[in-house]
Formats: C-alpha cells, structure tokens, sequence
C-alpha cells in the first residue's frame, strides 16, 4: 500500500516515514501543502497523512483540493487542534479522519488500517460500517435501508464513534461532540445512558459499541 506523507516537522516526518515502512507501507514524504498537492496529481495515494500546518498550503487546504479533484485517497488529517469547531472543519473540507498531536503511533497506523480496508468512496458523504449507514449530510443513520430514528445526542455519539472506528474513543471527547457543555454528562451517567439506549438500536447492524475500561469505547465490526 501506498501511503504519502506531508509533515514540515523533520523529526516527526523522519519516524512516521520510517515506522510505516516498518509496517510494510510504501511511503513517500513531503514538508510543504503544495508539494503535497503536486504529489497527489501524479500518484494514486491508498492514505495520506496530512498535516494541519505546512508551508505552501495548509493541511486543509490539500484536503479540499483532493476532494475538488475526486481524488479517492482516504485522508488522515494531523492537527494540534482538538477544539470541536476545528475537527467539524476539518472533516467538512473532506478529511476521512483525524489524529491529535501528541499522537500514539499504534493509534496512528490502526487508523491507516482502517482507513485501507474501507471501500473507496464509501465515506463520500456516507459513512458504512457493518450493515450501518450513516450520512453526514441527513444527519441520519440506518440498517438495511430502515430509519434507526436516532436522537441528536445519539447521532452525534454515533458519528463520532463510526469516524474513529477502530479506534478508542474517550468519555471526554464523546462530551466535547455530543453536547454543548462538555461538563454536563462528565459528571453523571449521561453518556453511559446515552450509550444504553445507542446500543439497543443497533442489535442488527453488524457493529458493535465495546467498552474499552479506563479509556472509552470503539465500534467494532462484527
């Protein structure tokens, strides 16, 4: 698998470069957004680690240039930035995923894995995981075609969790993308609720919410 790299850290470019061949991908790496876009025009990417802030263009302006162009490259965004206004931006510009630096890089490559075993296309805008579908742009979900009827707080739990997927998702970052004021639910049982009631509507998705002890939780597919 092809993988391409763009990283104005040295240091950070160097290990992702060298820990992804370890992993038996074929890398190729740049520091700035355009050489970045100028790779993408004349090479088919499977992934591409892309990050927030480069020279020549900015990580989402490379995103948004991909996805003008149809390019299928699934893409990994990397971003200091975790504030829920920035990920919505970063998703909507067209970024399959994202990572927030510092990062674990067994985190990193599992979701390069998953990125590689997704269907090209699927996420453009619909995401499936399992038998479940979900569109970003209805703000629905379904299995088999049939509605689940979700509430917005389990919609936004449920986005979340199918974005990341496999990866561990945290109780603080479900709270960030789930309500208003991250505050509420951590200091209850509101999401362990919400949760409850999300995994009672998907008995026959294929999917299922683990929780992952001390962590959080991740879908899995079954």
């Amino acid at each position: 698998m092809r993988v391409l790299v763009a990283e104005d850290d040295p240091g950070l470019r160097d290990v992702l470069v060298l820990g992804l061949e370890d992993h038996g991908y074929h890398v190729d790496a740049v520091e700035r957004g355009d050489d970045a876009i100028d790779m993408l025009k004349f090479y088919d990417y499977d992934v591409a680690i892309i990050d927030w802030r480069m020279p020549g263009a900015e990580g989402i302006e490379v995103v948004a240039w991909a996805r003008r162009n149809d390019k299928p490259t699934a893409l990994l965004m990397l971003t200091a930035r975790d504030a829920p206004p920035d990920r919505i931006r970063g998703l909507d510009a067209g970024a399959d995923d994202y990572l927030v630096k510092p990062f674990d890089f067994g985190e990193l490559v599992a979701r390069v894995r998953a990125l590689q075993r997704r269907p090209r296309g699927v996420d453009g805008p619909v995401i499936v995981r399992g038998s479940l579908a979900l569109d970003p742009v209805k703000h629905e979900a379904s299995v088999a075609d049939r509605q689940l009827g979700l509430t917005v707080t389990e919609y936004n739990i449920l986005e979340l969790l199918m974005r990341r997927s496999p990866a561990v998702v945290s109780r603080k970052a479900i709270a960030e993308h789930a309500w208003h004021d991250e505050t509420d639910p951590l200091g209850s049982n509101a999401i362990d609720v919400q949760l409850s009631r999300l995994r009672a509507k998907l008995p026959t998705a294929g999917v299922r919410i683990v929780t992952v002890r001390g962590a959080g939780y991740r879908l899995e597919e079954m």
